[in-house]
């Protein structure tokens, strides 16, 4: 090998080392796996609580409404005054009334004297007709004008009975005990019948007004048979007020409305709380509590439900790995964190229990 050679010997060897100790260092990405965590579905009891946004309403708030035409003159209580059964609110002109209550009794004992007229003339017509000394129509006659006098005898007492009526309408007075609500009238304003004065708002009984869905009566009637049963046997419920506080007094579900509401789908509930110390007011906002035993359910994290439009998800995790998709039916359990799936799983079958909102159908999820 003569020297040229030896020279382009090496340049190509050193070329080659560099080639390869270059092509040693690069590193090629690892293909990416991502593994989520699975469960198996079972049977288990839980206790939890389940809650419902309320509105806070008075058992016994009274709208009061004016039942005559007339001057407002007296007005004897406050916004937020308490009162009680009986006592007077508003007072309205009541001489037209009184006028026309004074005209009904007159008319009354004008009817009562041409009854006893006509009493008096059918009496002696009866002795004469005994004797021959008139006709059977003569007598007839007379009977039926005490037949009509008794009759304007009783429309006049019904006159009379409705003037008072309408004398009593102006002194308006709180049919139950409670706190008097917003009065927009004043003194001498001219009120016409029918029109709303303010509104009293029972205290003694608060009721807590919430809805439940379709499926939520569906799973009680399943369970129980009928709503009414619910009233037996449900179990005292808790008021939360909006800072997270309790109210002290537990309360009790005393009725269901009877329709189904078309726009939300929803029934109405009733729970009934005491309130002793009017610390509960009509128009108040929170939340009603109730714990229930979640008995041999399949219960799963809300991490494993995800939710497309109007349909609930869960992905079942096949042999294979590969998740599929499943509509399910679930109730959450009101702990934000928890739910028990009521249909469309069975027990024993896997599924992604966090971050099924990542996966895509056919993923393989367990590497």
């Amino acid at each position: 090998m003569n020297v040229q050679s030896f020279v382009k010997f090496l340049f190509v060897g050193y070329v080659c080392g560099l080639v390869l100790m270059m092509t040693g260092c690069v590193k090629y990405p690892d293909e990416q796996h991502t593994s989520y965590e699975t469960l198996t579905l079972a049977r288990e009891t839980v206790t939890a609580p389940i809650k419902w946004s309320a509105a806070i309403r008075g058992a016994g708030d009274v709208s009061i409404v004016a039942r005559s035409t007339g001057t407002l003159n007296e007005i004897r209580v406050k916004d937020g005054q308490r009162v009680t059964a009986g006592t007077v609110l508003f007072v309205l002109d009541s001489r037209s009334a009184a006028n026309s209550l004074e005209h009904a009794k007159a008319d009354l004992q004008t009817a009562i004297a041409n009854r006893e007229n006509a009493r008096l003339e059918a009496e002696s017509n009866k002795e004469l007709a005994q004797q021959g000394i008139i006709s059977d129509y003569l007598l007839h006659k007379s009977q039926n004008t005490l037949l009509s006098a008794e009759a304007q005898v009783a429309q006049a007492q019904a006159a009379v009975r409705d003037a008072q009526l309408r004398l009593d309408f102006c002194t308006i007075k709180s049919p139950v005990d409670g706190l008097v609500g917003d009065i927009p009238m004043h003194v001498g304003d001219v009120i016409a019948e029918g029109t709303m004065l303010t509104r009293v708002a029972g205290v003694s009984k608060m009721n807590a007004t919430f809805s439940l869905t379709e499926s939520q009566v569906h799973a009680v009637v399943n369970e129980l048979g009928s709503l009414d049963e619910v009233l037996k046997i449900a179990p005292p419920l808790t008021f939360r007020f909006k800072d997270g506080s309790e109210y002290s007094e537990k309360g009790r579900i005393t009725s269901f409305s009877g329709l189904v509401d078309q726009r939300t789908g929803s029934i109405t509930c009733t729970v009934t709380f005491p309130n002793p110390k009017g610390e509960l007011f009509s128009g108040m906002q929170g939340t009603v509590v109730m714990p229930v035993e979640w008995t041999d359910v399949m219960l799963v994290p809300l991490t494993s439900i995800v939710r497309i439009q109007d349909k609930v998800l869960v992905y079942k995790v096949g042999a294979d790995s590969l998740a599929t998709g499943a509509i399910v039916e679930i109730e959450e359990l009101g702990d934000g964190e928890r739910a028990v799936i009521l249909s469309g799983a069975q027990v024993g079958e896997t599924i992604v229990a966090k971050g099924a909102a990542n996966v895509h159908e056919n993923d393989r999820v367990i590497w």
